[in-house]
């Protein structure tokens, strides 16, 4: 049976105490954090989550442990994007071995690839996975924008769904039309601000790295644009729109998405916020500004300092 793919599907950090070791606390208050702010499932080694950063070894154990805290209480996603189909099918086993419920495909990286050459290429592996696969675009990192008529193929060959991360609206657009009327089908936004767009025009939800920080907030915003509650959706789309401003952009390095949320959770005391090379984290001043911009966050709205306020319950 194939996992439900609806609501916020946080794509978790992966928290770390250096290159070959995970914070194995953090990574279980994180956990506890996210399923206490009502998330619907939680996708591991995605972007967010420095997949590509990682040892297999470090990659395997983070899989395994995850999974064991989750526990099937929320569907869990693995992302196994590989530069070789033999990585990928392991991680794939691995994941299937841990418990996950589906795995999280786009195309291989490093060096490019046409829409037909991938269509093959899933041809190929999708016969071998062991569980239900979606579908992830994302050609900022990948050198491959999925055609809407590459989904339609790979979902021919089993995709369960699609999670776009190109933040183009249009194709977003042309995606939510091309499967309105297939609910077998899920088509995901990973661009924080297209959430109500995604709800509003038969999209599942969304798989969004600020979810990380503020689980409850992104899961209101689900369930106020399932409601049609304008208002409401108006209020939460600021404040999403301010932790853009606050929280994601005291960095100008193009890795500051990831080390951003790294830090945020590390100030609010839920995990290490060590990034993996090539990356590193923030300098103490920006960690300082971090601090001083959750602050002012929480004073501004009500909503976020209840759910920061929530993590006192959580050992």
């Amino acid at each position: 049976m194939n996992p439900s793919l609806k609501g916020i599907i946080p794509p978790i950090i992966t928290p770390l105490i250096n290159e070959e070791e995970l914070d194995e606390s953090g990574l279980a208050r994180l956990i506890e954090y996210l399923i206490s702010g009502g998330v619907h499932g939680i996708f591991l080694l995605g972007t967010t989550g420095e997949a590509t950063s990682l040892s297999y070894s470090l990659r395997r154990e983070f899989v395994e442990k995850a999974c064991a805290f989750i526990n099937k209480r929320v569907p869990v996603m693995v992302g196994v994007t590989d530069t070789s189909a033999a990585g990928l099918l392991e991680m794939a086993h691995v994941s299937k071995n841990a418990g996950a419920d589906a795995l999280v495909i786009s195309s291989p990286y490093y060096l490019p690839i046409s829409q037909n050459e991938f269509v093959d290429f899933l041809k190929n592996i999708s016969p071998k996975l062991p569980l239900p696969f979606l579908l992830y675009n994302m050609p900022s990192c990948t050198k491959m924008h999925m055609s809407v008529e590459t989904v339609r193929q790979a979902k021919e060959l089993g995709a369960i769904g699609i999670k776009d991360s190109s933040g183009d609206l249009a194709y977003f657009y042309s995606l939510l039309d091309e499967f309105k009327d297939e609910t077998d089908f899920a088509v995901i936004c990973g661009t924080e601000l297209f959430l109500p767009e995604s709800v509003n025009f038969g999209g599942s939800g969304g798989i969004t790295g600020g979810a990380n920080i503020f689980p409850r907030l992104f899961v209101d915003m689900y369930k106020a644009s399932l409601d049609g509650d304008l208002n409401k959706v108006a209020r939460l789309r600021d404040i999403v729109i301010q932790i853009e401003k606050k929280i994601y952009n005291i960095s100008a390095d193009s890795s500051r998405y990831i080390e951003s949320i790294k830090c945020a959770l590390s100030v609010l005391g839920i995990c290490s916020g060590y990034v993996a090379q090539p990356f590193s984290g923030f300098e103490e001043a920006q960690k300082q500004q971090m601090q001083v911009n959750i602050k002012e966050l929480a004073e501004m709205y009500p909503e976020l300092n209840e759910e920061i306020s929530m993590l006192n319950s959580i050992t």
